[in-house]
């Protein structure tokens, strides 16, 4: 069965690769490590996948700085990541520390801070406890799970009545 995937597998040339990289890229914004992980998958060899990635980086079509400012707006807003979850989620595609960094100071505070505290109500209104130790302990440990700083969630929650 290995065997038959590789012949089925279509080797594409570099030209090819490029327009495919470049249609790819405009889709959405990409890592560098994703589109170089996706080249090696197309069967390219390094001097080719790395040829292809400066290409796509002078045609602005690659723009690391653009994709951690892009994916950590995306992770807050849509799936209601905190900035400890997101960091670890660019460290994994290879997003360097000082570029981190400039993502998390386009974050709005006033907005984060909002977005925590819809999901600690939410999760509150979820919870069929009486007990407010226990609401506490597991909206704390559902917000710390979404990468939220813990003083953070700590200052929210002390701020409800439970």
């Amino acid at each position: 069965m290995f065997e038959e995937d590789k012949k089925n597998k279509k080797i594409l040339t570099a030209r090819q690769a490029q327009l495919k990289a470049e249609s790819y890229c405009a889709y959405q914004e990409r890592s560098q490590q994703e589109v170089r992980d996706k080249l090696y998958g197309w069967g390219l060899h390094e001097e080719d996948v790395e040829n292809i990635i400066a290409n796509l980086i002078a045609e602005n079509f690659l723009n690391e700085e653009r994709f951690a400012i892009a994916y950590c707006n995306g992770k807050l807003r849509m799936k209601g990541w905190g900035k400890i979850k997101i960091k670890q989620a660019l460290k994994g595609k290879r997003v360097s520390e000082q570029l981190i960094k400039i993502a998390f100071k386009q974050i709005d505070l006033d907005e984060y801070e909002t977005i925590l505290q819809n999901i600690i109500d939410k999760k509150i209104r979820e919870i069929n406890s009486k007990d407010s130790f226990i609401v506490r302990n597991k909206v704390y440990q559902f917000a710390l799970s979404r990468g939220f700083e813990s003083d953070l969630i700590f200052s929210i929650l002390n701020s409800k009545e439970l």
